[in-house]
């Protein structure tokens, strides 16, 4: 054991810190209804990097008057890099044999984990975090991105501090807090309120980066620089809490006093991890941020953290340091890196989309799943490597060898040239593929020529809306003028109905329908089709797939559709989210008020028939589309 080593030691309570961090992710992860604020344990693991990268490094300056570059790296490079390539190739591996059309749009995803890039290339592609609906296997690596690049610039940091001498170290963790605080004013001074779209709709919500408008959310919660805040505190407080130099001091003798302090910012983390939103959210008014998480809630969060950690490693420290040292949290929290690589590719190849919530059968399965990839890790990759497992086999190799060594080498090497076989073939395949959309999202690309834009023609475009036009059984989308015309059967809809636009259309239908339109926007459409005469016979709704809507929309939506003879309100099936049944009992509700409004249960027809269902359980399959359509004619009387 080296210097170092002697000077800090072991800290079992840091890895329960870790274990709870990390399930909290999981759980959040597997249905972020469970425990909604679960996000914020990454933020705990960047105070607790912060606080052990800098300790590990003022260790090392304490002990040989300087720090060692290449070692440290070194030591990363061992720790981080075997469970991430093996994550990785067995992604690309799973990938090349069961879901081969999801290989080109997985290229990039590739390239730019294996370069820690993954957070600024998601921000650069525009590839939201947020979203539900789409299949991303490694888009948890962000967070490795961030640590990562922090580790690369931090060993310089601490060589320039450490020769500043010892008297000046608390002046640099006051600086180090003084960039946190600043960084925090800076996001919430950045952040915008209100409604997040795209950037025609909103472009308040984008901000430029080289030249590129990215969103202010995405670019916000994946930045390396906002998120920096954490890594910055945990590094103060290691100048300022380091326990070599703690177990001289006269609070040694109250032990009682860290407990107590331990068990408040505890509670205090559990609280805001319970109690704080999912950091984008539908709502009635369309998607919106959580407005308290980048106006001081994660640095709330930071200080929570800094908190739990400076009573969990004082020596004075009894109570709570034994309760989070116990084994079961050691265990998990010595194995929370591989944990948190490997839990979210097992979730997604099962689930297939990132916003579908997993039941609490599913969620057991696969954690045990997980947890036993993650051992397997453990023991045979990351624990021998970092051991220096590899250096010892290269030098054995390279030694000379004969007779049953020799024979004994070449028959390992005719295996490992085996095994590579498959991980060849993997990789050779993801350069290969041809980059295309999933089954969903070309459904609804090529439905869009079926839809008119009712706002952007009547606003834009001087009272000129796309109508549908049947020419020998296929319907195209021209621009029409409808002055003095009426729409007779008018569908609104959000991407659901759009998948089936097609369908609706050749029915006679015109469809207005487009991807993550919040209930608010059917007001808009209904008041301007009202105010040019446009109304005709019948209007069908079907929106809250991404958003909730309230009574008072509900009822405002009516107030220009009174004189519609029939207005046909269709429920939605969105089961990860608990907007579902929120949604469904307001437009159940809406009979009872209005005469003229009649409600079609999509809802209670898909629990039926998930056959109907694409594997998100909300889209519409073909065979869908068509009793969809049906059930839509039958509801308004044109069957």
């Amino acid at each position: 054991m080296n210097k170092r080593s002697d000077l800090l030691g072991y800290i079992p309570s840091l890895d329960g810190i870790r274990a709870l961090s990390v399930l909290a992710v999981v759980i959040y992860h597997a249905n972020k209804n469970w425990l909604p604020g679960g996000f914020l344990g990454v933020e705990v693991f960047f105070v607790i990097s912060g606080y052990l990268i800098t300790l590990l490094l003022l260790a090392e300056a304490d002990a040989h008057g300087s720090v060692s570059l290449k070692q440290f790296w070194l030591r990363r490079a061992r720790r981080l890099l075997p469970a991430l390539w093996v994550v990785i190739l067995g992604v690309i591996v799973f990938a090349a044999l069961f879901q081969r059309e999801i290989l080109g749009t997985l290229r990039g995803d590739v390239v730019a984990a294996l370069l820690y890039g993954f957070n600024w290339f998601q921000i650069w592609v525009g590839t939201s975090y947020f979203t539900s609906f789409e299949f991303v296997p490694l888009r948890h690596l962000w967070s490795l991105a961030v640590e990562e690049q922090y580790y690369l610039v931090w060993p310089l940091v601490m060589l320039a501090v450490a020769k500043l001498g010892k008297r000046r170290l608390p002046i640099v963790g006051a600086m180090f807090v003084f960039l946190s605080v600043a960084l925090a004013i800076y996001m919430a001074v950045v952040y915008k309120s209100g409604t997040i779209s795209n950037i025609d709709e909103t472009p308040e919500q984008f901000v430029g980066l080289f030249g590129q408008q990215v969103s202010r959310a995405d670019y916000l919660f994946l930045g390396t620089f906002t998120r920096a805040g954490g890594l910055l505190l945990g590094g103060a407080l290691a100048i300022w809490w380091r326990p070599w130099l703690l177990r001289n001091s006269r609070a040694m003798k109250n032990n009682k006093l860290f407990d107590f302090i331990g068990v408040v910012g505890l509670v205090s983390l559990g609280l805001m991890i319970w109690r704080f939103q999912t950091v984008i959210d539908g709502t009635d008014n369309g998607t919106v941020g959580y407005d308290l998480l980048f106006r001081g809630g994660f640095f709330l969060t930071d200080l929570a953290s800094v908190v739990v950690i400076a009573a969990a490693v004082h020596p004075a420290s009894k109570f709570f340091a034994m309760a989070l040292g116990n084994p079961v949290l050691v265990w998990l929290g010595r194995r929370s890196y591989g944990f948190y690589l490997y839990h979210w590719p097992v979730f997604q190849f099962y689930r297939r989309f990132a916003g579908q919530g997993l039941t609490p059968y599913e969620f057991v399965v696969l954690v045990l799943l997980s947890l036993a990839l993650t051992e397997l890790s453990y023991r045979h990759i990351e624990t021998p490597v970092r051991q220096g497992a590899m250096s010892r086999w290269w030098a054995d190799f390279r030694q000379p060898a004969y007779g049953e060594v020799l024979e004994r080498r070449q028959r390992r090497l005719v295996l490992v040239a085996f095994a590579a076989l498959l991980p060849m073939f993997g990789v050779v395949s993801l350069a290969t593929a041809q980059v295309r959309l999933d089954e969903i999202a070309q459904n609804l690309s090529d439905n869009e020529a079926n839809t008119v834009d009712i706002l952007g023609g009547g606003k834009n475009q001087s009272g000129a809306i796309g109508t549908a036009t049947t020419v020998v059984g296929q319907s195209v989308t021209q621009p029409t003028s409808l002055d003095g015309q009426v729409i007779d059967v008018l569908a609104i809809g959000d991407s659901v109905m759009l998948g089936a636009a097609n369908v609706l259309t050749r029915r006679g239908v015109t469809v207005d329908a487009i991807k993550s339109r919040p209930y608010r926007q059917a007001l808009e459409i209904a008041n301007f089709m009202k105010s040019v005469n446009r109304l005709g016979s019948v209007v069908i709704i079907h929106l809250g797939t991404n958003n909730t809507v309230d009574e008072k929309t509900l009822d405002e939506i009516m107030v220009p559709l009174g004189d519609v003879p029939l207005v046909l309100f269709v429920t939605v099936h969105v089961p990860s989210e608990v907007r579902q049944n929120t949604n469904n009992r307001r437009i159940n509700e809406l009979p009872s008020r209005y005469e003229n409004v009649k409600v079609l249960d999509w809802f209670s027809i898909a629990e039926a028939h998930p056959e109907f269902l694409y594997s998100d359980k909300t889209h519409i399959r073909p065979e869908g589309q068509k009793v969809y359509a049906d059930l839509i004619m039958q509801a308004i009387g044109r069957p």
